[in-house]
């Protein structure tokens, strides 16, 4: 049979390394998994006590509503007035999604078609590139990294491309080069769109995760900015909360009206006990992002000092869960996905190859703050016993 849009995808970038890692520890070797970005950190016991007391309410089996229950946009509201100073009107500038990754996807088939052009920063996360491609679009990539200017690229890339782009995607902290950006480049990002009548989608996934002083700003701190921004937030990293599947969009009104709308013909909404407890957890846990936010600062210090040791020097990012990490010189000859296969192979460590990010992502592999420190340090020994060449 054809399957028209999944014959665009290409084979999974990630997949070779994952049936490595699984063919080691079928053989009985611990190999500790660096590359997939799934938080380990247990979520908020508050939530999940909330949750096992509304699943046993039966009034909460039955279908919920695809905007989210109304506790649970205020929630958010709220949330962002703490956080930000950003006020919201949970009515109009509030949909709840089923994890940031699944309002992203249904949000480009809300702005795009066949024929649209959308920016999107390269490398990127993968769902950044292809959200916009699966719903027909064509995407001009603004190049990423950290000899590049993003916003030089970025006037550049508008230039070069026709039909004209009506969506800008962006995400800081970014995934996975960990850029980190002040409210001087968001002004500097919306005064852009506006001037172009586009739109900004600014994926937050990591908007509590900012080390050494960084504070990420939200794109919507800055004034006029809901008349062409929106913000994806979720509760995966900030609250520790990632098989939960709850985020939200916020901002520009007929925007979040638009996925809404799309949102009702797919979809009645997260399990409404899910959202009960994530309602509990933002309004009685506000603090609990701070605590997630230790474990991954110090979580990269421990690789970053460690890896030092062995002579593999990378800068120490200021924001994410990840490590965004250039190839040792010695093994630059090597593809991303051949130096992250030895890694795997010759010291029992999994990482993620650059070039599964798209382009730009060559000659990086990244490294996912997703074991404790105690591993970590057991990583650091498997990774230097690997790279022999550092001598």
């Amino acid at each position: 049979m054809e399957f028209r849009r999944i014959h665009a995808l290409p084979p999974y970038a990630f997949a070779p390394i994952e049936a490595l890692k699984q063919e080691f520890r079928r053989a009985g070797e611990d190999v500790i998994d660096l590359g997939f970005g799934n938080p380990d950190i247990a979520s908020p016991e508050i939530a999940v006590a909330k949750l096992i007391e509304a699943a046993q309410n039966k009034k909460n089996h039955r279908y919920s509503m695809t905007r989210g229950i109304p506790k649970l946009r205020e929630a958010a509201s709220d949330l962002y007035m703490r956080r930000f100073g950003v006020e919201l009107d949970p009515e109009t500038e509030v949909c709840a999604t089923i994890g940031a990754k699944e309002g992203f996807s249904h949000l480009m088939f809300a702005l795009l078609g066949p024929g649209d052009t959308a920016l999107v920063p390269a490398p990127s996360y993968p769902i950044h590139i292809w959200g916009p491609i699966l719903a027909g679009a064509a995407v001009h990539y603004v190049r990423m990294g950290p000899d590049q200017d993003f916003l030089v690229n970025l006037q550049a890339a508008w230039e070069q491309s026709w039909p004209r782009p009506r969506v800008l995607v962006t995400s800081f902290p970014h995934n996975p080069t960990t850029m980190c950006v002040d409210y001087e480049f968001m002004e500097a990002v919306v005064a852009f769109v506006k001037e172009r009548d586009m739109v900004v989608v600014h994926d937050f996934a990591y908007a509590d995760l900012g080390f050494d002083g960084h504070v990420p700003p939200s794109i919507l701190q800055v004034p006029g900015a809901k008349d062409v921004a929106v913000e994806l937030y979720s509760l995966t990293k900030s609250f520790s909360m990632a098989g939960w599947r709850q985020g939200f969009l916020v901002g520009n009104s007929e925007v979040v009206g638009a996925l809404a709308k799309l949102k009702s013909y797919l979809d009645y909404g997260a399990f409404q006990p899910i959202q009960i407890a994530a309602t509990v957890v933002m309004n009685e846990e506000p603090d609990y992002p701070k605590f997630a936010n230790e474990i991954y600062r110090s979580r990269r210090d421990t690789l970053l000092d460690g890896l030092s040791k062995i002579g593999w020097e990378i800068e120490k990012p200021m924001g994410t869960m990840f490590v965004w990490a250039p190839i040792p010189e010695p093994y630059s000859d090597m593809t991303s996905l051949e130096f992250a296969k030895m890694l795997v192979a010759e010291g029992k460590v999994a990482v993620s190859p650059g070039g599964g990010f798209g382009p730009g992502g060559e000659g990086f592999v990244r490294f996912a703050l997703v074991e404790n420190e105690q591993r970590i340090t057991q990583a650091i020994r498997g990774i230097r016993k690997a790279l022999t060449k550092l001598g």
